[in-house]
């Protein structure tokens, strides 16, 4: 009966993980989403103020620059009319001769659903207006949450049906099934995500939105392949944990508050050991995460890297409110948590990680409150 709570115990533990961290990724896609529109929305202010300076140009004045930027406009459908709502111009809308009214009309109903007109002011008494509806790329990347709220769905079909089975061996079956099945579909969502991402690449947009969702869509790809691995052996191979530590920092840095800071002490010398470099990278992301979430937003993180005769050794010390002695081994536990919020899962799953896959061995090597917490972790060199 104990192995069936902790088999419970640790599918739980996966999908939780994997939930929160989708989450996260939903949510900076639609921040992005929201920074790409507003993107959308300066163009267009600049765009009809060079229509009202234009309109406004004598003969005899320079009026290149102004002309360049109402052209270079190519992605953004717009209608412009007068004050009687007669159109004027249109641009990026593709139509026929023979439907153009037709379009256009349809078009100007859209655009006036989507966005507040801007108002330009020609003469006295007389008004025109630009109507505009999102671009082409815009839209497209509406469906990015779509995207991942179907993976989140799917996660939470896993958790259902795992939890249902009615038997260990049928739930360790179709544990291994769903989640590998859940690994194969995800990768149908993340190529199309990864080819709108290369399509933004030309845009001319911020490349810095570009990149960390770029990155997040990487991440994504690893948790798909980290679900593949269930219910098979992982394989470990030679790799240099360094590598893997400052990748790992790389991403918190841009996702975690100003006011923490990350030092990282690497060996002079590259280290080699075995590992399984997704589910030690998953080791790495709960610790630190842990030790964020220990720091309330401000603080320092020291990691270091160490090599003796017989193993390797990773410390991840933060400056949080530290961890009473009596609960250094109870942390994990499955189940344990001292946060108001949260299943204490991933401690154990990071014990799980080191102790099973890597045959090593991870503690908390000291403590004290309100100064901070050291977590060490040992993996054998040989093994």
């Amino acid at each position: 009966m104990n192995v069936f709570f902790r088999l419970i115990k640790s599918k739980k533990m996966l999908l939780v993980i994997a939930i929160g961290i989708v989450s996260a990724i939903l949510w900076n896609t639609y921040q992005f989403f929201e920074s790409f529109k507003q993107q959308e929305e300066i163009k267009m202010e600049i765009l009809a103020d060079a229509y009202f300076q234009f309109n406004k140009a004598k003969t005899e004045d320079d009026i290149s620059l102004l002309v360049k930027i109402i052209e270079n406009n190519k992605t953004i459908p717009m209608i412009v009319t007068n004050g009687e709502g007669e159109i004027l111009l249109d641009q990026n809308i593709t139509y026929k001769k023979s439907n153009q009214e037709k379009v256009l009309s349809k078009k100007l109903k859209e655009m006036k659903r989507l966005h507040t007109p801007i108002e330009i002011n020609i003469s006295e008494n007389k008004n025109q207006y630009i109507y505009y509806s999102n671009s082409e790329i815009l839209e497209r990347l509406r469906f990015y949450p779509l995207a991942l709220i179907f993976i989140f769905i799917i996660f939470l079909i896993i958790l259902y049906t795992v939890f249902t089975a009615s038997s260990v061996s049928d739930k360790n079956k179709l544990w291994s099934g769903l989640a590998k099945e859940t690994a194969h579909q995800i990768g149908t969502p993340l190529s199309s995500l990864l080819g709108w991402v290369a399509i933004l690449r030309t845009e001319a947009i911020d490349q810095t939105y570009v990149d960390e969702i770029e990155k997040d869509v990487e991440h994504l790809s690893v948790i798909a392949n980290r679900f593949s691995k269930i219910g098979s052996q992982p394989t470990r191979t030679i790799s240099n944990p360094s590598i893997l530590i400052e990748k790992t920092i790389a991403y918190f840095k841009v996702r975690s508050s100003k006011n923490i800071l990350f030092n990282y002490t690497q060996p002079q010398q590259e280290i080699l050991v075995k590992l399984n470099k997704d589910l030690f990278g998953w080791v790495l992301e709960n610790l630190i995460k842990n030790a964020i979430d220990a720091m309330q937003g401000r603080g320092v993180i020291d990691i270091s890297l160490k090599e003796t005769s017989t193993d390797i050794q990773i410390l991840i010390t933060d400056t949080g409110k530290g961890i009473p002695k009596n609960l250094h081994r109870k942390i994990f536990e499955p189940g344990f948590t001292t946060k108001e919020r949260g299943w204490g899962l991933g401690l154990s799953l990071t014990k799980r990680i080191i102790t099973q896959y890597h045959n090593g061995k991870i503690f908390v090597k000291q403590s004290q409150k309100n100064t901070g917490t050291t977590i060490q972790i040992n993996i054998p060199k040989k093994k």
